[in-house]
C-alpha cells in the first residue's frame, strides 16, 4: 500500500509562506531561520520556490531524490526544487504548454546553482538513448564553459556569473531533449581590464595560466606568474575551494564534447592570451614640434608577442594605438592620441576583444547543440540573471541590472496575478481585484522612448559640442523633476535641495526594492562603448581566423558612417526581446537568498535576509497569493486527508469525492465564509481554517494511534496466552514420549548384557576345543619337518664335497694355460720391435740418398715458388668449390657459401655483389613491358605509403589489376564505356560518404590519365566528372582503412558541390596511380598526399573535420564512419593484432 504525504506532514516552520499566520515581516524572517537552522533551503509562496544558499553539500541532490520527487504532486512532499522542476517538465510533456523557469537572486545567492540542479534534473527524468544523451551531455557541458569564460570570483562569491543567460532547451512530443538556444545578456567586461580589491578577473585567465601544458603555454608566448599581466589582481588570485588547473582539463573536455574543433579551441586560447599581453602595454608621452603631445609605446616586446599571436603587422597595430581618424561624409581628419587616451583606446579594444569572443562563444555553442530536426518544438527556458543590486557606488551596470530587474518584477506581478485569475475562472469562482503595487511608473520612467532616462543618456552621447556626465544629470534634473520616483539634489523639487544624504552629482530613483543611489559619474562612456574604426580595421587585418569574425565593421569595403547602437539602446532592446519571450511561456520562479555575507554555513544574518526579501518582493507576492484564497486542494487528496475527522467520511467514502467534502465541513460545522467549492478543487481563505483542520486531524491521529495501540496489545496478550498454552500441551507430549523412550532403552540394555555373558560362555568353551585341536596338528607338523630337515642336510653336505673337488681341477687348467698364453705373448713382442727398427732404418737411409741425389737441383728462391703453387692450389679449390655450391638465381635469394680461409675476405665479398647484379640483371631481362610498369607501380607505392600507412604491408603481394571491372568486356557496363573517351587505367567500386550520417553509397570509380569520374553502379550514369589539373590532394590516415578525400582547388568549376570522401578496398592502388598521372605530366604539378589521422573536407560551404581514432566498433571488425556533430565525422578502425 503506497503511503500518502502531503507538504503539511513533519513540518518544520511553515513550508509554504501562504499559510504563514499573523503574516508579518518579523515572522516571515523567523519561519526562514527556523528552516535555515534544520537545514530546510526551500520554502513554498504559492508555486515561487525561495532557496537560501547553504554555503555547503546537503544529502537532498542525490538520484534518490530525483526519483522521490519524480510524477509526484508539487505539495506531495516537503519543498525542493525539484518539485519545481518536476512540475514544469510534466507541463510541458504532458500538457503541451512552454515553461519557462525565472531564477533571480543577488551574487552569491546560488542561482547558477540553482539552474544546474534544474537541468540535471531534467536530464535525470527524460527519455534516454544515444541520441538523446548526446544532446543532454552537450547542454549540460555547456555550463563548464561559459562559467569559464563569463564567471568571476568576486567578494560575495567565489564563482558569480557576471552575465546574464537564458537557455530554451527544446524538445520534442515525448518530452526528449533536442538541443537547445542561449541568450546572453550584459557581459562585465569592464572586468577585464579593472577589478575591484579583493576579486579577481574571469576564470579563464587564471585556469589557462595554472592548467596549460608548458607547450601550450610557449605556444601562447605566456608565463606561469600571475604578476606578470597587469590585467590580473594579485591580492586574490588563489582561491579556497577552486582548483584552476583540474578546472582548466574540465572545460578543455567540455569544449571537445559540445562540438569545438581544435583549431577553434586554440584560437580562442590565443584570443584569451592576446587579452593578457594587450594589458601588458604602455605608453610613454612625446611632443611634437606643432606643441601637441602624442603617445608611443615605451617596450614593443609585448606589443611584437600580441602581433604575432593574431598574426597582425606590428606598425598598423602601433598606429593605431597612437592616431584617430575620424570621418565625415568627404574628408578624414587624423589625430594623435595622448596617453590617456591610449591607454583608454587600449582598454576599450581589451574590453571588446573578450566580449566580442565571449558572444562568439556563445554562438558557437548554440549552432552544436541546436535541435536538427525542423518540426515545432516544445520549450522550457531558464533565465539565470543578476538580481537586484544595491552597491555603496552603483553606476551605469547597476542601473540597467536594476531596470531589468523592475521589468521582471512586472512582468511576475502580471503572470501571478493572470495565473490566479485563470484559475478561478477555470474552477467557477468569483474573480475579486487585487491591489497591488504596479511599478509600470518605474518602468516608464527609465525606457520611456521620450522623456525616459535611456532615451535621454541617448541623446546626450549622441549631441554634438561638449557633452560630460554632468550636463546629463542637468537634463534630468529638468525633465524628471517632478516624478514621484525620481530625487536629485540639483533638481527644481525644493524637499531635496536640505537632503544631504543625496550627494549633487547623484540622482536616486525609488524602486519597488527600495531607493537606490546612482553616482552619474562614467554614465556617457559607458552608454557610448565606443571603439576606434582605426582598432577594428587593425584587427580586421589580422590573418587571425577568428578575427576577423570578430570585427567585421573593420572592413574597409564596407565602411558605415552610422553610429552604432549604445550599450543602453541595446539592453534595452533585449530586455524587451526577453520578456515578450517569457509571456508566451507559463512561468516558474525561484527567488535565491544569501543567507550571509561570509560564505559560511550555519549562519543567519536578520539585516541581510531582510534586504533581500524586502527588494526581491516576496512580502508582496505573499499578500497577492492570499488576497483571494490561501489554500486550495483537490477534492479527493483533501478527503484523503481529513476523512477521520468525520463519522460519515471514515473509514471509508463511496460517493463521489466532492460530496464526501461537502460533509466533511458540515460536519465540521467551518464558517461558509472560509472556503469555496470550485469545479475540482476546495479553496480555503483563511490559513486558521487550514490549521484548524490539521489541529482537529492531529487530535484524531493520537486517538486513532491510542485505539490502534489497544487493540493492539490485547491482540498481542490474547495471541501470547494461545501461544502459552499451546506449548504447554507440546512440552507435556515431548516429555511423556521422552519418559517412555528411557523405560524402553533401560529394559533392552538389560536384555542385551544377558546375551552377551551366554554368548561369551559358549563361545570361549569353543574356543578352548579348537586351540586343544590345533595344537595336535601343530605337534605333528613339526616333528615330521624336523625329519625332512635332517635327510635334506645330509645330501647337501654330499653334493657340496663333489662341487669343491671338481672346482679344484678346473682352477689348476686354468692357471696353466695362462702361464702358456703369457709365454707366447713375450716372444710375439720381442719378434715385433726387431722389424720396426730394420724399417725406421731403412726409411731414414732413403731420405738421405734422396736428399743426397736432388740437393744439386734446388736454389735459392724454391720458397717463394713452393708458396705461389701452393696458393695456386687454393685458388683452385676455392673456385671449384664455389662452383659446385652456388645460390639459386632468385634475387631474393641472401644465402652464399661461408669463406674457406681469412685471407679471401675481399675477394668473397666481391665476388656475392657481382654474382647478385649479374643474376638481377637476368631476372630482369625476363620483364614484359607491362609486368615492367606494375613493379614501377609498387615501387612508387612503396615510397608514398612505407612506413606511413598500416595498411601498405598487406597490399604488397596483391598485383595491381587495374580494370578490376572488366568494363570493356563487361556487356553491364557498355553505356558507360562508350561514354569514356580514353583508355581507362583504373576501374573500382568505392563507397561515397555522406556527411550527414556518415553512411556510404557505392558508385563506379574511373580513372584515366585526364579525369576522375564516379557512376552509379545500377544505371551507370556518370554522376561527377573531375579533371585532374582540378586535383588539388589526396588525404588518406594512418590507419588500416580504405578512405581517402579527393581535395578539389578552390575556385575551380568542379569544386562547386565540395571535395569527395571515398572509401576503397584498393586505395594504395588508387593513389599510386593519380600520383604516377600526376608525375608523368608535364602539363601539371605532382599530387600532394598528405597522410594524417585527422584532415578537413570542403563539403558544400562548409568544413568537416574527419578524425580517424582506434578501437573497433560495437557491432564487428569493420571500420565505421559516424558523424558526432556538424563538424565532426568520427572514423572508428579496429585495433589489429
Amino acid at each position: 500500500m503506497e503511503v500518502k504525504t502531503s507538504l503539511l506532514d513533519n513540518m518544520i516552520g511553515v513550508g509554504d509562506m501562504v499559510l504563514l499566520e499573523p503574516l508579518s515581516e518579523d515572522s516571515f524572517l523567523e519561519n526562514l531561520r527556523k528552516r535555515f537552522d534544520h537545514s530546510e533551503i526551500y520554502t513554498y509562496i504559492g508555486s515561487v520556490v525561495i532557496s537560501m544558499n547553504p554555503y555547503r553539500s546537503l544529502p537532498i541532490f542525490t538520484p534518490d531524490k530525483v526519483e522521490e520527487y519524480r510524477n509526484r504532486n508539487f505539495y506531495e512532499l516537503s519543498p525542493h526544487i525539484y518539485a519545481l522542476a518536476d512540475e514544469a517538465y510534466r507541463s510541458l510533456r504532458d500538457q503541451d504548454k512552454d515553461q519557462c523557469i525565472l531564477i533571480t537572486g543577488e551574487s552569491g545567492a546560488g542561482k547558477t546553482e540553482a539552474s544546474k540542479l534544474v537541468m540535471s534534473y531534467v536530464a535525470a527524468v527524460c527519455g534516454k538513448g544515444q541520441e538523446v544523451n548526446k544532446v543532454k551531455e552537450q547542454l549540460l557541458q555547456s555550463n563548464p564553459v561559459l562559467e569559464a569564460f563569463g564567471n568571476a570570483k568576486t567578494v560575495r562569491n567565489d564563482n558569480s556569473s557576471r552575465f546574464g543567460k537564458y537557455m530554451d532547451i527544446e524538445f520534442d512530443f515525448k518530452g526528449d531533449p533536442l538541443g537547445g538556444v542561449i541568450s546572453n545578456y550584459l557581459l562585465e567586461k569592464s572586468r577585464v581590464v579593472k577589478q575591484p580589491r579583493g576579486e579577481r578577473n574571469f576564470h579563464v585567465f587564471y585556469q589557462l595560466l595554472s592548467g596549460a601544458s608548458d607547450d601550450t603555454l610557449k605556444k601562447l608566448k605566456l608565463e606561469r606568474d600571475f604578476s606578470k599581466y597587469n590585467y590580473l589582481s594579485l591580492d586574490s588570485a588563489a582561491v579556497n575551494g577552486l582548483d584552476d588547473a583540474a578546472n582548466f582539463r574540465t572545460v578543455r573536455n567540455a569544449m571537445q564534447i559540445v562540438g569545438f574543433m581544435e583549431d577553434e579551441v586554440q584560437s580562442v586560447l590565443e584570443l584569451v592570451a592576446a587579452v593578457l599581453k594587450l594589458g601588458n602595454i604602455e605608453f610613454k608621452p612625446e611632443s611634437r614640434c606643432n606643441g601637441t603631445d602624442e603617445s608611443r609605446v615605451k617596450d614593443k616586446n609585448d606589443l611584437k608577442e600580441m602581433c604575432e599571436l593574431l598574426g597582425i603587422e606590428q606598425s598598423v597595430l602601433e598606429r593605431a594605438f597612437s592616431y584617430r581618424t575620424v570621418e565625415a561624409k568627404l574628408e578624414k581628419v587624423s589625430t594623435t592620441l595622448n596617453v590617456a587616451q591610449a591607454y583608454y583606446a587600449r582598454d576599450a579594444l581589451a574590453k571588446n576583444l573578450y566580449s566580442r569572443l565571449f558572444t562568439w562563444l556563445v554562438s558557437r555553442i548554440n549552432e552544436s547543440i541546436k535541435a536538427q530536426a525542423k518540426t515545432r518544438h516544445k520549450v522550457m527556458g531558464v533565465l539565470d540573471i543578476y538580481g537586484f543590486e544595491i552597491f555603496e557606488d552603483n553606476s551605469f551596470e547597476q542601473f540597467i541590472i536594476n531596470y531589468c530587474n523592475e521589468k521582471l518584477q512586472q512582468i511576475f506581478i502580471e503572470l501571478t496575478l493572470r495565473e490566479e485569475q485563470e484559475e478561478y475562472v477555470r474552477e467557477g469562482i468569483e474573480w475579486t481585484n487585487i491591489e497591488y503595487f504596479n511599478n509600470a511608473i518605474i518602468c516608464d520612467l527609465i525606457e520611456n522612448n521620450q522623456n525616459g532616462i535611456l532615451a535621454m543618456l541617448d541623446e546626450e552621447c549622441l549631441r554634438p559640442g561638449t557633452v560630460t556626465d554632468e550636463t546629463f544629470l542637468d537634463k534630468l534634473n529638468t525633465i524628471c523633476a517632478e516624478h514621484q520616483h525620481f530625487e536629485s539634489r540639483l533638481s527644481k523639487n525644493s524637499k531635496f535641495l536640505t537632503d544631504h544624504s543625496l550627494p549633487h552629482s547623484c540622482f536616486r530613483i525609488q524602486h519597488y526594492a527600495g531607493k537606490v543611489l546612482y553616482r552619474v559619474e562614467g554614465f556617457v562612456d559607458k552608454n557610448n562603448d565606443l571603439l576606434y574604426r582605426d582598432l577594428s580595421q587593425a584587427m580586421y587585418k589580422a590573418n587571425h581566423s577568428l578575427i576577423k569574425q570578430l570585427f567585421p565593421e573593420g572592413n574597409p569595403a564596407k565602411v558605415n558612417l552610422k553610429r552604432p547602437p549604445t550599450a543602453g539602446t541595446q539592453f534595452k532592446t533585449s530586455v524587451g526581446t526577453l520578456m515578450r519571450n517569457l509571456q508566451t511561456k507559463n512561468p516558474n520562479y525561484i527567488r535565491c537568498i544569501k543567507p550571509n555575507d561570509k560564505k559560511a554555513s550555519h549562519i543567519f544574518t536578520e539585516s541581510l535576509v531582510c534586504h533581500q526579501v524586502r527588494y526581491l518582493g516576496l512580502m508582496e507576492n505573499v499578500r497577492v497569493r492570499r488576497a483571494g484564497y490561501a489554500f486550495r486542494q483537490a477534492y479527493e487528496p483533501c478527503l484523503e486527508r481529513y476523512k477521520m475527522l468525520c463519522k460519515k467520511t471514515w473509514p471509508h467514502w463511496r460517493g463521489p469525492a466532492r460530496e464526501g467534502v461537502e460533509v466533511l465541513m458540515a460536519d465540521l460545522q467551518v464558517p461558509a465564509e472560509e472556503f469555496s467549492y470550485g469545479r475540482s478543487k476546495i479553496f480555503i481563505r483563511n490559513p486558521r481554517t487550514l490549521f484548524f483542520l490539521e489541529e482537529r486531524r492531529r487530535q484524531c491521529l493520537q486517538d486513532l494511534a491510542a485505539l490502534i495501540q489497544k487493540i493492539y496489545r490485547g491482540w498481542k496478550c490474547r495471541s501470547r496466552f494461545l501461544l502459552m498454552k499451546k506449548s504447554q500441551v507440546v512440552v507435556s507430549a515431548w516429555y511423556r514420549r521422552y519418559a517412555q523412550q528411557k523405560k524402553y532403552k533401560q529394559v533392552k540394555s538389560a536384555t542385551t548384557v544377558v546375551q552377551s555373558y551366554t554368548r561369551g560362555w559358549q563361545a570361549r568353551k569353543l574356543l578352548r576345543e579348537l586351540k586343544y585341536q590345533k595344537r595336535c596338528e601343530e605337534a605333528v607338523t613339526t616333528i615330521s619337518a624336523f625329519w625332512h630337515g635332517t635327510q635334506a642336510r645330509r645330501e647337501l653336505r654330499q653334493l657340496k664335497e663333489e662341487a669343491r673337488n671338481k672346482h679344484a681341477v678346473s682352477v689348476i687348467w686354468a692357471g696353466w694355460q695362462g702361464t702358456k698364453a703369457r709365454r707366447e705373448l713375450r716372444r710375439l713382442k720381442e719378434e715385433a720391435r726387431r722389424k720396426h727398427a730394420v724399417a725406421v732404418i731403412w726409411a731414414f737411409w732413403q731420405g738421405l740418398k734422396v736428399r743426397r741425389e736432388y740437393r744439386k737441383f734446388f736454389r735459392a728462391n724454391a720458397g717463394k715458388k713452393i708458396y705461389e703453387f701452393t696458393i695456386q692450389r687454393i685458388m683452385q679449390k676455392y673456385f671449384l668449390g664455389l662452383k659446385s655450391s652456388m645460390p639459386s638465381m632468385s634475387p631474393i635469394d641472401r644465402k652464399w657459401p661461408a669463406r674457406p680461409y681469412r685471407f679471401l675476405d675481399g675477394v668473397h665479398t666481391e665476388l656475392r655483389r657481382i654474382f647478385h647484379l649479374w643474376r638481377c640483371k637476368k631476372y630482369r631481362g625476363q620483364f614484359t613491358e607491362e609486368r615492367k610498369a606494375v613493379y614501377e607501380e609498387k615501387l612508387e607505392a612503396s615510397e608514398i605509403f612505407k612506413d606511413k600507412k598500416a595498411l601498405y604491408p598487406s597490399s604488397v603481394s596483391q598485383p595491381f589489376k587495374g580494370d578490376y571491372l572488366e568494363i570493356s568486356k563487361n556487356p553491364k557496363y557498355q553505356k558507360l564505356n562508350s561514354a569514356v573517351d580514353e583508355k581507362v587505367l583504373l576501374a573500382d567500386v568505392v563507397n561515397k560518404i555522406n556527411r550527414a550520417n556518415g553512411k556510404g553509397t557505392a558508385r563506379i570509380f574511373l580513372l584515366t590519365k585526364k579525369s576522375v569520374l564516379l557512376a552509379d553502379q545500377k544505371t551507370g550514369q556518370v554522376k561527377a566528372s573531375v579533371p585532374l589539373p582540378d586535383v588539388a590532394s589526396v588525404s588518406v590516415s594512418t590507419q588500416s582503412d580504405g578512405f581517402f578525400a579527393l581535395k578539389l582547388k578552390e575556385g575551380s568549376a568542379s569544386a562547386v558541390k565540395g571535395d569527395f570522401l571515398l572509401s576503397s578496398e584498393h586505395l594504395i592502388e588508387i593513389i599510386t596511380k593519380l600520383h604516377r598521372i600526376g608525375a608523368t605530366a608535364a602539363d601539371r604539378e605532382q599530387l600532394n598526399v598528405d597522410i594524417s589521422d585527422e584532415f578537413l573536407v570542403q563539403f558544400k560551404q562548409d568544413k568537416v573535420c574527419v578524425k580517424f581514432i582506434q578501437g573497433g566498433p560495437k557491432n564487428g571488425s569493420s571500420v565505421s564512419c559516424k558523424r558526432k556533430n556538424n563538424r565532426l565525422l568520427e572514423v572508428s578502425v579496429p585495433t589489429t593484432a
